[in-house]
């Protein structure tokens, strides 16, 4: 399989961008990881944030972004035994971890204090041919569709993961809020999957009519309601709240809310990561009805196989439109401006190289 020496990427050259389309060099796998030819790559709301500067973690510059990738492995070390060539692979946000500390062993490589992150803290899967560790890469069944599954290898396990910490059981309500997102239209599906009750919190139609369309038993607009902790209550069995709330949302009110319509003993569980937000809430009502309060971050490798496991049987359809990797920065506009019901997967050329302009 011939592997060119240079290849297409969208590249973050300074904080704040835009994406520049250029030729970058392909990059070499070491002994334990494996280059993927990447075939399709989500583009999560996440890589806006890199792009932007907005987390205080140092991000990588120049920057390649995208932790969303599905492709096929072309070139692999020496040391990797999971993988052979040809193989359908998964790029996630956590690229890599050292497997040998505390949280490691005990299944928590996300919280690895020396995990490389896919699209921040190395470069990601918004190019032609991207390298990964091959421990944390996800196996593919070759059945599945690459451009369908590429929005779960961030999304649909980062929600996946919040559900399950939530502690939510079968037949109990849990509220989304950004139902009508890229992470929402996942998680909404997911819970129904899990056996859970679901309630869609979001604004506007279009994303109304996906979350019914995904079997959510109500939605609360908050564009329009009067008060949403009320509307959340009475769409609760017996007006009770929530047993969990998953906050997926990009601004820092949803998750001041959260504790209000949260019944007693429920979790309130933190995903979405608005720039500069902070959670609140009253300590006496905290104390006195038992809410649980907790983050949520991207799931574990075994986690990574219970979701693409999910996707495999046909229980997760996470809606999406396609667009080619030259449009990333059109994309990111719609982003900011909150115009995407759903999810974009961006189709990665495989051109030959052009030289000339």
């Amino acid at each position: 399989m011939t592997i060119p020496e240079m290849q297409w990427a969208q590249v973050v050259e300074q904080k704040g961008g835009p994406p520049v389309y250029k030729q970058i060099p392909v990059g070499k796998p070491g002994p334990d990881e494996i280059l993927v030819k990447i075939r399709y790559t989500g583009v999560c709301h996440t890589d806006l944030h890199a792009m932007k500067g907005d987390w205080p973690l140092p991000v990588k510059l120049p920057l390649v972004g995208g932790h969303e990738g599905a492709g096929v492995v072309v070139a692999k070390g020496d040391l990797v035994t999971g993988f052979e060539i040809g193989d359908h692979a998964g790029i996630k946000w956590l690229n890599g971890s050292c497997l040998s500390c505390e949280f490691c062993k005990q299944a928590d490589e996300p919280l690895c204090p020396h995990a490389s992150l896919s699209g921040y803290t190395v470069d990601g899967t918004f190019q032609q041919y991207a390298v990964a560790k091959a421990s944390h890469a996800s196996n593919l069944p070759k059945e599945v569709p690459l451009d369908a599954v590429a929005p779960i290898l961030c999304a649909g396990i980062t929600v996946y993961k919040g559900l399950k910490e939530s502690g939510v059981r079968p037949g109990q309500t849990v509220a989304i809020v950004g139902a009508g997102g890229g992470l929402g239209s996942l998680a909404l599906q997911y819970a129904k999957a899990m056996g859970l009750r679901t309630i869609s919190i979001d604004g506007g139609d279009e994303k109304k009519a996906m979350c019914e369309k995904l079997g959510s038993e109500a939605y609360i607009d908050f564009k329009t309601s009067n008060d949403v902790v009320a509307d959340v209550k009475a769409a609760t069995p017996e007006g009770l709240g929530a047993h969990a709330v998953i906050l997926l949302a990009v601004a820092e009110k949803p998750f001041q809310q959260a504790t209000e319509y949260v019944r007693s003993r429920g979790t309130v569980v933190a995903i979405g990561m608005p720039a500069g937000a902070y959670l609140r809430s009253p300590v006496f009502n905290t104390v006195v009805r038992m809410i649980n309060i907790k983050g949520s971050y991207v799931g574990n490798r075994q986690d990574g196989v219970e979701a693409v496991d999910f996707f495999a049987r046909g229980l997760i359809n996470a809606p999406f439109k396609t667009a080619p990797l030259e449009e990333l920065p059109r994309i990111f506009e719609l982003m900011e401006q909150g115009q995407i019901a759903g999810r974009y997967v961006l189709e990665v050329p495989h051109l030959p190289i052009r030289t000339e302009y």
